[in-house]
């Protein structure tokens, strides 16, 4: 009785599907929408339209410090350029003499976001609540 032996190979369980193309996508994907999207929304900060300080939104009931941002990010108030230290001490001094003191911002249109931002804590840590951020319309 010879027994014959059979050699048989594995069968293959189907077609290997490989994740590395789809890891490729989704990384393409991912560096396209971090490319294309906007992660800052400069419309979150309120800004005083134009009719609002026409009306006299109760502007007088306090006194106010107009604190211009320059486009290097340096704030100017009364003409003269001020640290943030000179400028807490200014609305410091302001705010105890009148708690009512409303502070405005007017920034340049070149001033970083980043800039806008430091005068509003710098005003804010002052004790300022009444802040406002400005800017100017084009007439038509």
């Amino acid at each position: 009785m010879a027994s014959s032996v059979k050699l048989g190979r594995p069968r293959r369980s189907g077609p290997l599907i490989s994740l590395v193309p789809m890891i490729d996508v989704m990384l393409i994907l991912l560096v396209f929408f971090m490319v294309t999207s906007t992660y800052l929304n400069l419309d979150m900060i309120p800004a005083m339209r134009q009719q609002e300080r026409a009306g006299g939104s109760g502007l007088a009931s306090g006194g106010t410090v107009l604190i211009r941002l320059a486009a290097d990010g340096v704030p100017v108030t009364q003409g003269r350029a001020l640290s943030h230290d000179s400028l807490s001490a200014l609305l410091t001094e302001r705010l105890a003499d009148d708690p009512l003191t409303q502070v405005l911002v007017l920034p340049s249109g070149a001033a970083t976001t980043q800039a806008l931002i430091t005068v509003m804590d710098t005003a804010t840590r002052a004790g300022a609540v009444r802040l406002r951020v400005i800017r100017l319309e084009a007439q038509p």
